[in-house]
């Protein structure tokens, strides 16, 4: 259970109905229901999710966030991002080697971008310009900058979930 009150729609100000109609199509999942006691808040972190990550392919996307939970063991996290990267076709495969830190079935570019997410959510002072030269060699500039802010974001996300107990609002699956 939930370690703050969650605000349902009912109990909603009418600027937060405003965004779960609207930015969240009517479907707030717990994060944004505990954030709504700071509708301000709320309504920046929506558009801020939004907009990380953008220029990355999406399966890159999805793999990133969820190896950056399965690394802080951010059972929220990952939950949601295990039907995320379903929905943009990571195989079980792929995602039980992410789970076990293997990055082998995915493509260079892949790889590189997954080692630098690991070594950052394990050392956040840790990357070296060796590991820029790796990313470079597959990524733009753009690419790079949206992969640190997706893996801050993952890892913010992480740090916010766990420690308020947020319940999936779904069946759990196992990787």
């Amino acid at each position: 259970m939930a370690r703050i009150s969650l605000i349902e729609f009912a109990q909603a100000s009418p600027e937060v109905k405003e965004i779960y109609d609207g930015k969240l199509k009517g479907k707030p999942g717990n994060i944004q229901k505990a954030l709504a006691h700071r509708p301000a808040m709320l309504g920046k972190f929506v558009e801020f999710y939004g907009s990380v990550g953008r220029s990355l392919d999406r399966k890159l996307y999805e793999a990133v966030y969820l190896r950056v939970s399965l690394i802080n063991g951010c059972r929220y996290c990952t939950q949601h991002h295990i039907q995320g990267a379903k929905r943009v076709g990571l195989t079980p495969e792929q995602m039980k080697t992410l789970k076990e830190g293997h990055y082998s079935g995915f493509g260079l570019p892949e790889q590189a971008a997954l080692r630098y997410a690991e070594r950052l959510t394990r050392t956040p002072d840790g990357a070296s310009d060796t590991d820029f030269t790796e990313l470079k060699e597959h990524l733009s500039d753009e690419q790079i900058v949206d992969l640190h802010m997706l893996i801050g974001l993952a890892n913010l996300t992480n740090r916010v979930t766990g420690p308020l107990a947020l319940e999936v609002e779904f069946p759990e699956e196992k990787i």
